[in-house]
């Protein structure tokens, strides 16, 4: 029985009308880098700076310290603007679904690529908030960890947090390749949604427990339901 499920944010939990992919991929042209389609999905996912630094240097241009902080700063610009002019939304049956969850006795937690000040506006302005009486019970950033995904770290911080202490009793979803390659890493029943960029035969490579269509579809999970 599961006693802790984790989420990915954007592109798993929240539509964010791929602006997260638009920032990301401005930010680092901007550097006059350029960025291939296929390692910019492949980046996705993980700590932004990490991204950035990575990006940079695929796209031919040494990633200075100073020119990666610079572009990050640039990245939380663009992206700022971008959500101001298009807001994001959760995703359909989202938050239905982690409600079923949680009235199942189910602690949730979300994860994500971004920092504290990407991550707590965003959540605010979908008005999902921490607590008894909120819809989450945890909030794990890349402020919180010495590494982000694919290192298992943050799943682990969750776990710490909400009390779990069986990863065999957490399960982790997200749309990205380094998702569930973090899963995977902890031990953790992994299981890959296709609510991103990401096809179930992209999925493939990275061997996840379960593929579904979305969020949405984890209550229906055997692990989940009610002993």
């Amino acid at each position: 029985m599961i006693e802790l499920a984790v989420f990915d944010m954007a592109g798993t939990t929240i539509d964010d009308h791929g602006l997260v992919y638009q920032a990301l991929r401005g930010c680092v042209e901007e550097t006059g880098a350029s960025v291939a389609q296929a390692d910019l999905q492949l980046w996705m996912g993980t700590d932004k700076v990490t991204a950035i630094n990575a990006l940079m240097r695929l796209g031919g241009v040494e990633p200075a310290g100073e020119a990666v902080h610079a572009a990050f700063a640039r990245f939380r610009a663009l992206l700022a603007d971008f959500y101001a002019g298009r807001p994001p939304i959760a995703l359909p049956g989202a938050e239905s679904a982690l409600q079923t969850l949680r009235g199942r006795g189910i602690k949730i937690a979300l994860t994500t690529g971004f920092d504290d000040e990407v991550a707590y506006p965003l959540l605010d302005s979908l008005g999902w908030s921490l607590g008894p009486d909120g819809l989450l019970d945890t909030v794990v950033t890349t402020t919180d960890v010495r590494a982000g995904r694919p290192a298992p770290y943050m799943i682990h911080r969750a776990m710490e947090r909400t009390g779990a202490q069986d990863v065999r009793a957490v399960l982790s979803a997200g749309d990205t390749l380094v998702d569930v390659q973090a899963a995977n890493q902890g031990g953790v029943l992994s299981v890959g949604v296709l609510t991103g960029s990401l096809t179930a035969e992209d999925f493939a490579s990275a061997a996840p427990d379960y593929v579904l269509s979305s969020a949405a579809d984890v209550p229906t999970l055997r692990e989940t339901q009610p002993a």
